[in-house]
């Protein structure tokens, strides 16, 4: 198990995370939702340890360094020029110091062309090599930052059931998203941020209300003025 107690994360004077908790349990998908700027990529960046100064406890039940059981995939992934997806994969394998795999069986999921220089992917093919490259490591926990985003409707479709595919066999999977229907359909539990406060929790029996919580916390002036004009 992950769990982030008491989470404070600051800039200077910038408050980004007021004292967040939050538990990431084997076996389970949980969601992160938020406005832009609700401190989500941050909370992800100081779990995974690529922040520094805060406050709070950030570990893993069985007191191991969080990073060596956990795969990040960023809300952008960066790639090195002139590097093949082929070479980029074995790449983040060797920084890890692991073994080379055969990456063929996941790439006829994925369908990259992994002889073609990374850097020039499509903006909606670049999140599949930095996902690759995750799935062929097989970490315990994933930190998906926006693992949707870009992708097309078969893509999303096939991200969904893997995700369901990696829960069901024991992978604990933190993820965001602004879109609430892919949380909402393979979730089992979410938690808001509001201006880096942890808002509410949601079990599954109650993402029924999520949108309409969200909509009211985030746009209640605007409600009240949309109520005169349509």
């Amino acid at each position: 198990m992950l769990e982030i107690k008491n989470l404070r994360k600051a800039y200077g004077r910038h408050v980004v995370l007021h004292d967040v908790s939050l538990t990431l349990r084997p076996g389970t998908i949980h969601g992160l939702v938020g406005a832009n700027g609700a401190g989500k990529t941050t909370l992800l960046n100081c779990l995974y340890g690529l922040e520094t100064e805060m406050a709070g406890t950030v570990q893993s039940s069985t007191g191991g360094a969080v990073r060596e059981i956990t795969g990040l995939l960023p809300y952008e992934p960066y790639f090195y020029p002139r590097l093949t997806g082929r070479e980029y994969l074995e790449f983040c394998l060797q920084a890890r110091g692991r073994p080379l795999v055969d990456f063929a069986g996941w790439n006829r999921l994925l369908e990259l062309p992994l002889d073609q220089y990374a850097d020039e992917y499509s903006a909606g093919m670049r999140k599949k090599p930095a996902l690759l490259a995750q799935l062929a490591q097989d970490f315990s926990y994933l930190i998906l930052d926006e693992p949707f985003n870009g992708l097309d409707l078969e893509a999303n479709l096939l991200l969904k059931e893997l995700l369901r595919r990696l829960r069901d066999r024991g992978t604990g999977i933190l993820l965001t998203s602004h879109l609430l229907g892919a949380l909402t359909e393979t979730a089992d539990e979410i938690t808001v941020l509001f201006a880096g406060r942890v808002q509410r929790h949601y079990i599954a029996s109650e993402f029924g209300t999520l949108e309409t919580d969200l909509l009211n916390s985030l746009h209640s002036e605007k409600l009240g003025l949309m109520d005169g004009l349509v």
